[in-house]
């Protein structure tokens, strides 16, 4: 892929297309089954940077992945010879965190300049209650992280300030190697990846509502894995469908996650025409298909407790913001500040690249949206955060067709999550 991508504008997108595998998934896949007892088949996994990343420290770590196959270590990796390079991936950091606590030896995880900006004390302060020894700079808030892996380690009752799958994953797969029980709760349910896949791989884990249960002493049994599509990149081509006149697409294999499928409720409630399909269940994920068509959108405002279900798709959801009628309010969406970037001001600052008014918000941004009549064509820069660049190469899709092209800087580090998504962009255009 280029690091520059140029979007032409002014298309319909037509056709079918499977959007890569769910990135939250691929990683536990590769994690869990690396640490569990027996082999175990991944099919449809993502296949781009941070997964890759993923894979590399766990064959680092002693497990066996190829071809399609993990064969786990039963519970105890081996002493890494090298520090640990999750590249841009904060859930692989956060989650060989956990995993690490509770391993006899000692380990370092650094990764690329964003992530070593990025906040992990809120994995490494309550792994420290369960008796981890954890270090890194800023004391334990950022990469390079030293992990003098104890076992056992205690049990925790934790609750959780922040509704996070990642909090709640390391603290899980840290309790799974302690002696005693985890209980811990968050403000919302968090995306549940990871009690489904636990749970079909044996691991006891008791839920109630944003509250669950995890008894120690507990090693999981390998399990063959189908990974759905990501939905959140699927939410990039529901935005440019809705957004530009005359497309329908449908979209194939999705994984339609309740905890995950804010995006859809989100684009409902703006008026977007998007039907579910084919629903079926797959690896123990519900699964379906997604037919949009172009619509007039409105604007709406997003809080509470949708945020969690939809963090990531909020940049493409200002898109689609900038393209509806009226006032478009994300609120609640503090967490935006510490993703790859800081995705307020980033989302922010393309919408106003383009032409849009958009204003900044401590928990979020407001829009207000005119439709496309007045926007013009834009170079905007990545500041290295994927979501970003996919949301301006949508945003630039939808202008009006004489504006000319517009230009995505720095864009190679869409190969995170979606590497094939500039040639599915240009394949889906209508000509």
């Amino acid at each position: 892929m280029s690091d520059v991508l140029v979007v032409e504008p002014g298309a319909a997108l037509r056709g079918r297309v499977q959007v890569p595998g769910d990135k939250s998934i691929s990683h536990r896949a590769l994690l869990f089954n690396a640490f569990a007892e027996g082999r175990a088949s991944v099919t449809g996994l993502l296949d781009a940077d941070d997964v890759r990343s993923t894979a590399s420290c766990l064959c680092a770590l002693g497990a066996t992945l190829g071809e399609g196959e993990v064969i786990g270590v039963a519970g105890r990796f081996t002493e890494p010879q090298d520090v640990l390079d999750c590249g841009n991936s904060g859930t692989t950091m956060r989650l060989l965190t956990g995993l690490l606590a509770g391993q006899p030896f000692h380990s370092v995880l650094t990764g690329d300049a964003t992530l070593r900006r990025r906040p992990m004390r809120r994995v490494s302060a309550p792994l420290r209650l369960l008796g981890a020894h954890i270090d890194g700079r800023d004391q334990g808030e950022r990469a390079p992280l030293s992990i003098r892996g104890q076992r056992p380690l205690r049990g925790l009752r934790y609750d959780s300030p922040v509704a996070s799958a990642q909090v709640k994953t390391a603290l899980i797969l840290a309790a799974m190697q302690a002696e005693g029980e985890l209980v811990f709760s968050e403000p919302y349910v968090s995306r549940d990846h990871t009690e489904r896949l636990l749970g079909a791989m044996g691991v006891v884990i008791h839920r109630d509502g944003a509250r669950l249960v995890v008894p120690g002493g507990q090693v999981p049994r390998a399990v063959d894995v189908v990974v759905p599509g990501d939905i959140s990149s699927a939410a990039f081509f529901l935005v440019a469908a809705s957004i530009c006149a005359g497309s329908e697409l449908v979209l194939e294999g999705v994984g339609l996650n309740p905890t995950r499928d804010g995006v859809l409720e989100a684009l409902d409630a703006m008026g977007a025409d998007v039907r579910r399909e084919n629903e079926r269940l797959v690896s123990g994920e519900p699964v379906g298909d997604l037919r949009v068509r172009a619509a007039s959108l409105r604007g709406v405002t997003i809080g509470g407790g949708l945020i969690p279900r939809l963090i990531d798709e909020l940049p493409v959801l200002a898109v689609a913001a900038a393209f509806a009628e009226g006032e478009t309010l994300i609120r609640d969406a503090q967490e935006l500040r510490v993703k790859e970037s800081d995705r307020v001001a980033t989302t922010v600052g393309l919408l106003r690249a383009y032409g849009v008014e958009a204003e900044e918000r401590p928990d979020g941004l407001r829009v207000v949206g005119r439709g496309a009549a007045g926007l013009r064509a834009a170079s905007v820069a990545t500041e290295g955060d994927h979501r970003v660049g996919m949301a301006a190469a949508v945003l630039a899709l939808g202008l009006p067709a004489g504006v000319g092209p517009s230009t995505v800087q720095n864009a190679g580090c869409i190969r995170t999550s979606f590497p094939t998504f500039p040639a599915l962009l240009e394949r889906l255009r209508a000509r």
